[in-house]
C-alpha cells in the first residue's frame, strides 16, 4: 500500500517497499520483476501460475533481506507466514479479503503466532483471538480526491462486476428512483459470465458502463455523483470506495453487511439500508446531507496519516513485546 508507506515515511520512519519493477513510487523499493498487469500488456493472456511465480520471486527478495528490518508488514496471501519463520512475532499481516472461509481457517490454525491487523471489527470477529493484534481502518491520501459540492444528476457504482458487489441491484435502485447511473469497474475474472447475464441486459441510455476507471476517472465519477450506491451481498471486510466517495463529499448508500456500519455514519455520511426499497427511499433524502460535512468526516476518520499512526502504534507493541 503506497499511501501507507508514504504516510509512515512522513511520520519519520524508514520504509522499504517490496513492489514490482514498474511501480511508480519515490520510496526505496525492492523488486526486479514486473507486475502481472505489465506482463499481460506485453504477452497477452498469461499462464494461471504466473501470479504465484511473481509472489515467490518477491518473497525470495524479502528472505534475502529479512535481517535489515525491525518490522515486516505483509499484505500478501499465505506463503509469507512460512518464510518469516522465527520473525513472525516481529511481523504484521493485513488481510484484505474475507476471513470466514476454509482457506483462512487452515492458515490461521497453522500459524497461531502470526500477528494480524484486521481492517474492520467485522473482519476481526472471524480471526482467531491468538492472531488478533488490533483493528486499523483503511485511509487514503488526503489530497487524492477533492470536495465537490455541486454534483450532477446521476448516481454512481464503482466496483468489480460480480455477484458480491451487485451492480445489477444498483441499476434497479437507480431506475426505480428515476435517476441515471454510471458504473465503473472491472469485469470479475473469477465470474466473467455474471456481467453478460445480469448486468449487460440492464444497460441503456440511463445506465452506462464506463469500464475500468483509474484514480482520475474515479474521482470525476464519484465527485460528480449525487450518491454512491454500495449494494454489497457479502461480508465486506472494508470497502475502500466508500471512503473515496466521502473524500469527494459524496454520500454513500450502503447495504447493512460486513464493515458498512463501521464506515458509514447513518444520516451523516450516507444511509445504511437493508433492501432496494429502502435504498430508493434513501435517495429521496439526499438533500438532508451536507457534502462539505461528509468531506470533514473523511478528513477526521479516513486519511492515510491516521491509518499510519494506527499502524505505528501496533508496530511499537510488537517491538515492545
Amino acid at each position: 500500500m503506497h499511501d501507507l508507506s508514504a504516510a509512515l515515511r512522513s511520520l519519520g520512519l524508514e520504509v522499504t517497499l517490496f513492489a514490482p519493477s514498474d511501480s511508480a513510487t519515490d520510496l526505496p523499493r525492492v523488486g526486479d520483476y514486473p507486475s502481472l498487469s505489465a506482463l499481460e500488456r506485453r504477452h497477452g493472456r498469461v499462464a494461471p501460475g504466473v501470479p504465484a511465480a511473481l509472489d515467490a520471486l518477491q518473497l525470495e527478495a524479502l528472505r534475502l533481506r529479512l535481517g535489515a528490518f525491525d518490522i515486516v508488514h505483509c499484505h500478501g496471501e499465505f506463503a509469507h507466514a512460512a518464510l518469516l519463520g522465527e520473525r513472525r512475532r516481529r511481523s504484521l499481516t493485513t488481510v484484505h479479503w474475507r476471513v470466514d472461509e476454509l482457506d483462512r481457517a487452515l492458515f490461521f490454525a497453522g500459524f497461531p503466532d502470526l500477528p494480524v491487523a484486521a481492517i474492520s471489527a467485522s473482519q476481526q470477529s472471524g480471526i482467531p483471538a491468538a492472531n488478533r493484534l488490533g483493528v486499523v481502518h483503511h485511509g487514503i491520501d488526503r489530497d487524492r480526491y477533492a470536495l465537490r459540492t455541486e454534483p450532477a444528476d446521476h448516481v454512481a457504482f464503482v466496483g468489480r462486476m460480480t455477484d458480491q458487489k451487485r451492480p445489477d441491484t444498483a441499476i434497479r435502485v437507480a431506475r426505480a428512483a428515476g435517476l441515471p447511473i454510471r458504473l465503473g469497474g472491472t469485469i470479475d475474472a473469477g465470474n466473467p459470465d455474471y456481467f453478460d447475464r445480469r448486468v449487460r441486459p440492464l444497460l441503456g441510455p440511463e445506465a452506462t458502463y464506463l469500464g475500468p476507471v483509474d484514480d482520475a476517472r474515479k474521482g470525476e465519477l464519484l465527485g460528480s455523483a449525487r450518491a454512491l450506491l454500495f449494494p454489497i451481498d457479502w461480508p465486506e471486510p472494508f470497502g475502500l470506495v466508500m471512503i473515496e466517495a466521502m473524500a469527494c463529499g459524496t454520500p454513500v448508500i450502503a447495504w447493512n453487511r460486513g464493515s458498512v456500519p463501521e464506515i458509514v455514519e447513518d444520516g451523516v455520511t450516507g444511509f445504511i439500508v437493508s433492501s432496494e426499497a429502502e435504498a430508493v427511499g434513501a435517495l429521496a433524502g439526499l438533500d438532508r446531507l451536507d457534502r462539505a460535512g461528509i468531506r470533514r468526516r473523511f478528513e477526521a476518520r479516513f486519511t492515510a496519516e491516521r491509518m499510519a499512526r494506527d499502524y505505528l502504534a501496533l508496530y511499537r507493541r510488537l517491538l515492545a513485546a
